[in-house]
This record gives C-alpha cells, structure tokens and sequence, in this order.
C-alpha cells in the first residue's frame, strides 16, 4: 500500500484528477443554496456525489487516455482504476439503503417502508435510478469474477466499457433528473464529466476497430 500511495503522490496527473472529481463537485455542492439538513443526511449525500463522480473519473484514469499513461505506469494506472472502481461501485450499491437510513432516527415512516415506497414508486427518475444500480452491480460482479468469465481479457474489456458507458449515462440522466443537488451548474458539470468521459472511450474503441479493418 505504501508503495502506491507514493506512486500516487509523484503522479501529478492521477493527484489532479482525483481533486478535479472531489473538488469540483465538492465545490458545486457548497454552492447550492438549499435548506439545511441533518449531518447525517448531507454527509450521505456528500459521499455519493463524490462516489458517482469518481466513477466518472474513470474514464480518465484507464489505458483510454494517453496523458495518464504517459504520467503513470500502467501496472500503476490499473491498480489505482480497480481501488476507486470497487470502491466507488460499493458505495453507489448501498446508495439506495443509505437514502433510508436517517429513518432509523426519526418519527414516522421506517426505514424499509420508506425503501419499498421509493423504489415503487414508478416515474422516470426512480426507474433510471433502478437500472443504473442494475447496471453497476452487474459491473461490479463481472470486474470481480473477469478471471473465471468464458472470454478473452480483450472481449472482456470491450464488454465492461460498453457496460460503463450504459451506466454512466443512465446514472447521469437519474441524478440530473431526481439529484438533490443537482443545481444547474452542478447538473452542468456532470454531464460535461459524463460526456467526455464517454467519447474518450468511444475513440479508443473506432480507433481500434479501424485498425483492426486495416489489418484484415
């Protein structure tokens, strides 16, 4: 672990886009001129801005983006995307129960009748809400079991770019959409983040394609 924490601290790429990611967003959240809530409640909303938008940094902290590599080896690169990427996919996993759990310190509706009452209710924001965490658990289990999946390490990374790409955008679209925090300059800059962090992939993905057309 020393090791790569001191990896870390000599990349100035990798130190940059950590703090582009949490502060920024960080920054956004501060900004936002809403009611005050409990510590609780802000600290899980802090947790999961932070969480989805290091999800995004990973686009730009993978073999995709060729300024990370020129700064960072990619023994290094990989390490550092798998530590953000499980940590980031468990706590978006828990997002949902995390939403519920100041219930447990309140009057009124529990905490599992609060959860059933979310995710049955059927609009737009809580449905994409429930497909992106489809999407990220299966992200989650496919990156966990890639050793023991029946195909090649570079179907399998095709397979889990396009499934990263499925749920950022989805992710994207519900937390613009049903985010409490998602203010216009915060909604702004995550879906700038998202955009860009799906068309770094998209190029490598054309790039390789045409190559490989060449090739034949």
């Amino acid at each position: 672990m020393g090791l790569k924490m001191s990896a870390f601290i000599r990349s100035g790429y990798l130190r940059q886009a950590v703090l582009a990611f949490t502060g920024m967003p960080l920054l956004f959240w501060a900004m936002g001129n809403l009611p005050a809530r409990s510590f609780l409640k802000e600290s899980i909303s802090v947790i999961a801005i932070i969480a989805f938008c290091q999800m995004i940094g990973q686009f730009f902290m993978a073999r995709t983006n060729r300024y990370a590599k020129k700064d960072l080896k990619m023994s290094r690169l990989i390490q550092f995307h798998k530590i953000l990427g499980y940590a980031c996919v468990t706590v978006l996993l828990f997002h949902p129960f995390f939403l519920v759990l100041p219930k447990l310190f309140e009057s009124g509706v529990g905490p599992v009748d609060a959860f059933i009452m979310i995710i049955t209710t059927l609009n737009r924001g809580v449905v994409l809400g429930i497909i992106a965490w489809c999407l990220v658990l299966v992200l989650g289990i496919t990156s966990l079991l890639r050793k023991k999946m029946p195909m090649k390490y570079t179907s399998w990374r095709f397979f889990h770019g396009i499934l990263a790409m499925l749920f950022i955008s989805i992710a994207t679209w519900h937390v613009t959409d049903l985010g409490r925090h998602s203010s216009l300059a915060m909604s702004a800059f995550i879906i700038l983040l998202a955009t860009g962090g799906v068309l770094l992939l998209l190029k490598r993905y054309i790039s390789e394609i045409f190559r490989k057309t060449k090739e034949v």
